[in-house]
């Protein structure tokens, strides 16, 4: 069910909010009234700063509410243990994320890009390790990206997933983290793998920049999927600045609005003038007011 916020604005939210007879109007009405409540992130790697400490400092200083880390690659080599496995380093992040009171919104499980969920055991391998890192630094969500020579093509390669991922389920939603499919599919494929995965801890990470690439109408299908089946968003229009390429913004927000997400929202953004932080800057000021005018 999809509902105009400014229609709640131009017949009044306070009739539709009356209505006891109503309860999904009502919720809808007050989800409008409220406006954006999500956090605004942004993701260590589009700062120039993949798995490194100085990335909690960073986003801090250009204002934003958290971060998103990467797990880490690892080496050339063989990789036997995922880098933010070491508790040194979670420890690192822990204490700069305590000082600078800025939070570690969510990990990133990048090796995926290296050993492909789709088809290489070693990929289930990293999200099952990937639960635990996720657990001890106190973060709820862990993206698993499926792009380049991982991404998603077949039926075939997307029931894969939802089987191995039906396996590490239950560790996932044991430890209270969600694993987060970020892809270049559908959204009701997406809700496909969810369902063979038969877990609430499988969810879907969803990419604005990716899926309009890919064809499709992301206000629609966010509004399609809903705040329970989103765990988090990516927000971008690469290689442009926020509002300036092909993407609604205030459409998308005005759709998280009306779908009641309150999660997180990182931007996920390029640097057009190669001055990261005057451009992160900026995208994070025009994404704000568009929270503010919705």
């Amino acid at each position: 069910m999809s509902v105009d916020r400014r229609r709640f604005i131009q017949y009044g939210v306070g009739t539709l909010a009356g209505l006891s007879a109503w309860p999904a109007a009502r919720a809808l009405a007050e989800a409008a009234a409220a406006g954006a409540s999500f956090k605004v992130g942004v993701t260590d790697w589009n700062l120039k700063q993949t798995l490194e400490i100085e990335a909690v400092s960073l986003a801090k200083r250009i204002g934003f509410d958290g971060v998103q880390v990467s797990i880490g690659r690892g080496g050339e080599g063989a990789v036997t243990t995922l880098p933010l496995a070491d508790a040194s380093l979670q420890q690192q992040y822990l204490d700069a994320s305590r000082k600078g009171s800025l939070p570690i919104a969510s990990l990133c499980l990048d090796i995926l890009h290296r050993n492909y969920l789709k088809n290489d055991p070693l990929g289930q391998r990293w999200v099952a390790d990937s639960i635990p890192i996720a657990k001890a630094m106190g973060v709820r969500v862990v993206l698993l990206p499926f792009f380049g020579k991982g991404a998603l093509t077949t039926t075939t390669e997307m029931d894969y997933v939802g089987d191995a991922l039906r396996e590490v389920a239950p560790s996932a939603d044991q430890a209270g983290v969600v694993l987060g499919l970020e892809n270049t599919i559908s959204a009701r494929d997406n809700a496909r793998i969810m369902e063979r995965a038969k877990s609430p801890a499988i969810l879907v990470y969803y990419d604005v920049g990716n899926s309009t690439k890919s064809g499709f109408n992301v206000i629609e299908e966010i509004r399609w999927l809903g705040s329970e089946r989103i765990c988090e968003i990516h927000l971008k229009d690469n290689p442009h600045y926020l509002g300036e390429g092909t993407i609604d913004f205030p459409g998308v927000v005005q759709a998280l609005v009306e779908i009641g997400f309150d999660q997180w929202a990182q931007l996920e953004t390029d640097s057009p003038s190669g001055d990261v932080e005057a451009d992160m800057g900026r995208n994070l000021g025009f994404i704000r007011k568009v929270m503010q005018g919705v």
